[in-house]
């Protein structure tokens, strides 16, 4: 174990960086000061249960606050350490560059000063502008709001070298936020570790400084990597101050005066964000004013600072701050909840990846844009920000959950490998819709038949803790209508009733009726989940209103933008519907090859040669290579393929010994003619060339269809097909004087 050389930090370097404050192991110690830091049925389907305070942006208003429900699971898991490899998701910060650790002494500003532009009244319900020049004289960095009386001051309160609470010793001034100036201080008690020191209440009112100080003591047992750690609360000049760790590095703000942050960046930054507000949450607290000007990157560490606006679940209305383009809507009239603070979080990330996005202008916040670059993160930010809060992600598990689908999309985009993984909502796919092949020689499949891509989707994973899910579980048969009376004889709970409604929609036909009834019950036991929308999807589709289908599909997508099945589930219903959906097979086969219904997809709209992509180990291959045979064979304009196309083929047949020996010679006979037509075209094989045993001649061809032909009417189920099969070996012998 290697002890940080960063002199007064007490971290150990781990990977090359410390654990502590993020310094790269062989970077040298500053010399001006000490430094240092803390710097089929699925019927056993079941759910799994489930620093340095860098500078505030201005435009910054207290806003209401209030009570919201608590997780019920624990947030804290660490930061993974494992490197990024090819089909293992890349997805912590130790697949980035790290940012180096900033020298605490650079970090100090030489003219403390607001700009004129950024003087506001602090009374929350005034804001106006203060302390602005007027005719040709500057503007009063201290004085009374013109409009409220309300007293201001932007002068630093401490200087360099004052202490405070005979401990603190002030460097000077790092920034300024909305309750003052943070400074930089060096911790006298513990050999000059630098702390960093934020205004808490701006009153000399000593009654009321020290309600607020015992009220928001809470804040020192906050203990999470991705939070920057609060100290101690001290006063000075009958000014409160949180303590709190410095932490050197740069934060999302500056990263993103940059540039954008690259999306799959920006998601990695999201979900080390999401894990700190979930254990916030589940300590029953809101962190209410996130941006990016909050989020400090050191090292390969990520970390949350400026605490001053986290609070209690539940506290009053009024008693926190937000920031203009960031806050939900709703603040202005309601109590936070957990639901506004991801709101927080899905603005943010808007900032960071989406060129030319400013959250607000004007003083208004800016709606997204149409375009954010990619769908799914798009409807990933749309969900976070609703509008209404009820239609938001309910916990921060839930949205990183779904970050972290849109995160592997991403990286399949970016690495050209697939990325996946076990969903938490549904089962796996059941089988591969439309890979069989058409009866009509003239086509490589049939049109896809809606029942079947129903039966093929994943089933939505049911909830433990429902009091049926262990009966469901159990529940054994292959008959429908069987399973259908086994369901409805068990006691009527949601699990129940959705199971029953799925088996009923997957049949379509005489169950259409019962089916929508079904749902319209459902709808008034258990409305608001989100698989009543999918069922109706399923209802649709298999009911012939496939167009009704791509828009309960679609909504789907847009409630759950991280998960596969929605968008496999809404290309069946476009093309039902007649309309494109190679876009969403595409997105669904190249993050996870597991959905062979997505490659059959794709081979249906003419990219026949993505079935190669099908894995060895599936038990779709077969199949596959029987569709890439029956393409070259059935070929529309088989006079345009090439000869190795035609021989790949036939060896490629040769080689399926698990196909019955009668399908093979039947889909052999095809191939053969198909070369023969080739042949007729006026093409002409290499020398020594051969297909399928033959000389891939005329006369090579001739012979072996008629060999084969005959081989296929020797063992015909019928007098009347076998002699079909007689006529047109006859007719195929090549002409003999014999």
């Amino acid at each position: 174990m290697t002890r940080c050389a960063q002199p007064g930090c007490t971290g150990t370097i781990e990977d090359g960086y410390c654990d502590l404050c993020g310094a790269a192991a062989a970077s040298p110690a500053p010399q001006a000061q000490p430094s240092g830091g803390q710097v089929p049925f699925q019927t056993g389907q079941v759910m799994p249960p489930p620093s340095q305070t860098g500078p505030p942006s201005p435009d910054t208003s207290p806003v209401s606050r209030g009570m919201s429900t608590p997780l019920s699971r624990p947030m804290t898991a660490p930061t993974s350490s494992n490197r990024s490899r090819a089909g293992v998701l890349g997805d912590s910060l130790d697949d980035l560059p790290p940012i180096p650790y900033r020298d605490p002494s650079t970090a100090v500003l030489a003219n403390p000063e607001v700009p004129e532009d950024k003087r506001f009244c602090a009374n929350p319900a005034c804001g106006k502008p203060v302390g602005r020049s007027r005719s040709g004289r500057p503007g009063l960095p201290e004085g009374f709001c013109p409009h409220c009386r309300t007293q201001f001051s932007f002068t630093p309160k401490l200087g360099k070298d004052d202490l405070v609470a005979a401990q603190y010793r002030v460097l000077g001034c790092l920034a300024h936020g909305g309750l003052g100036w943070i400074y930089l201080a060096a911790d006298e008690n513990l050999d000059g570790r630098w702390v960093v020191l934020k205004g808490l209440l701006n009153t000399a009112d000593a009654e009321a400084l020290a309600a607020a100080e015992a009220e928001r003591r809470f804040l020192t047992t906050v203990d999470h990597p991705n939070i920057v750690k609060i100290f101690n609360f001290q006063r000075s000049a009958g000014l409160g101050y949180i303590v709190m760790e410095y932490v050197g590095g740069q934060s999302l703000h500056e990263l993103r005066r940059q540039g954008p942050i690259p999306l799959r960046e920006t998601l990695m930054y999201g979900r080390e964000i999401l894990r700190a507000f979930g254990y916030l949450h589940e300590q029953g607290l809101v962190y209410c004013d996130l941006k990016p000007a909050n989020v400090i990157r050191v090292g390969k560490r990520l970390r949350l600072i400026d605490l001053g606006a986290v609070q209690r679940i539940g506290s009053p209305p009024g008693t926190s701050w937000a920031t203009v383009g960031y806050h939900a809507p709703e603040l202005d009239t309601m109590p936070s909840s957990v639901a506004s603070d991801l709101y927080t979080v899905g603005r943010t990330l808007a900032v960071l990846a989406i060129q030319n996005f400013s959250p607000a202008k004007s003083g208004q916040a800016v709606p997204l844009p149409q375009d954010c670059g990619n769908e799914s993160f798009a409807r990933l930010l749309r969900r976070a920000t609703a509008h209404d809060p009820n239609l938001r992600f309910a916990s921060a598990l839930d949205m990183e959950d779904q970050l972290v689908g849109v995160l592997r999309e991403v990286s399949a985009i970016a690495d050209g490998v697939p990325y996946p993984a076990q969903s938490r909502l549904f089962g796996p796919e059941r089988l591969a819709a439309g890979a069989a092949l058409s009866q009509d020689t003239g086509r490589v499949f049939d049109a896809l038949d809606p029942l079947a891509a129903a039966r093929a989707l994943p089933v939505p994973l049911m909830d433990p803790l429902d009091p049926a899910a262990g009966a469901l579980a159990g529940l054994v048969g292959r008959d429908p209508v069987q399973l259908i009376a086994q369901v409805s004889g068990m006691p009527q709970t949601p699990e129940t009733m959705l199971t029953k409604i799925r088996l009923m929609a997957e049949q379509g036909g005489d169950q259409g009726p019962a089916t929508a009834q079904a749902l319209d019950q459902a709808e008034q036991a258990i409305g608001g989940d989100w698989r009543l929308s999918w069922y109706r999807g399923v209802h649709a589709l298999t009911s012939g209103n496939a167009g009704q289908a791509v828009q309960y599909f679609d909504a789907c997508f847009s409630m759950l933008p991280g998960e596969l099945a929605p968008k496999l589930a809404l290309a069946f219903a476009l093309e039902c519907a007649g309309q494109d959906p190679s876009p969403w097979y595409i997105t669904v086969w190249r993050t996870d090859r597991s959905f062979v219904s997505a490659a059959f997809g794709l081979a249906r709209t003419g990219r026949v040669a993505v079935l190669n992509e099908v894995p060895s180990s599936s038990s779709h291959r077969v199949p596959a290579d029987m569709a890439l045979v029956a393409s070259i064979a059935r070929h529309h304009a088989v006079d345009r393929v090439k000869p190795e196309q035609l021989i790949d083929a036939a060896d490629r047949l040769d080689d399926l010994v698990e196909v019955a020996p009668r399908r093979r010679e039947s889909l052999t006979a095809e191939l053969l003619e198909a070369a023969l037509r080739w042949l007729a075209a006026g093409n002409q094989p290499a020398n020594g060339m051969s297909l399928a045993g033959a000389p891939l001649t005329d006369a090579g061809m001739r012979r072996q269809l008629e060999a084969t032909l005959r081989r296929l009417a020797a063992s015909a189920d019928t007098r009347q097909e076998k002699h079909v099969l007689v006529n047109r070996a006859n007719a195929i012998r090549p002409r003999t004087w014999i």
